[in-house]
């Protein structure tokens, strides 16, 4: 099976985060199970990592004092990984007040922890979902991303 760490996010997701089912205590068991689903050892390493850094980041404040209204520049290395649609898509989500700074900058941090080239907006709206989960006090902001990406009709126009 040729799955990225997205895959495996999205599995956990699914499986253990969105619902009453709870993960294995023991993170050998996990594996296991993540490993009879048919992904690949290194990819359950690296999304276990990254879910590791994200608790991580989701606990620390963080405070950039932005001001309201002001727009998010983008580094060149930023660019390269998160391409003009899903910088947009970040804009978008700050606009109609699911994403505020702090957290859209732990998802682009997040985003660029991802072992890929480039991150399209598909990959972008699960790193949203996960960073607002695990954000205390967003829930309504993850209720409204969640119904984004289930929803059939898109609710982001280019």
């Amino acid at each position: 099976m040729d799955d990225s760490m997205v895959d495996v996010l999205i599995y956990l997701f699914e499986h253990y985060m969105d619902g009453d089912a709870q993960p294995p205590t023991d993170q050998d068991e996990l594996e296991g199970e993540l490993a009879a689903a048919g992904f690949s050892a290194g990819e359950v390493a690296k999304a276990l990592h990254w879910l590791d850094e994200l608790a991580a980041g989701a606990e620390a404040p963080v405070s950039h004092g932005h001001a309201v209204g002001s727009i998010r520049i983008y580094t060149d290395a930023e660019c390269d990984k998160l391409d003009r649609e899903g910088r947009g898509f970040l804009l978008f989500l700050e606009q109609i007040g699911i994403l505020d700074p702090s957290s859209r900058e732990l998802v682009v941090e997040r985003a660029l922890a991802i072992d890929h080239p480039w991150v399209g907006v598909d990959e972008l709206k699960w790193v949203v979902l996960l960073v607002l989960l695990n954000r205390p006090g967003l829930e309504a902001a993850f209720t409204r991303m969640e119904d984004l990406i289930y929803s059939d009709s898109s609710a982001y126009l280019h």
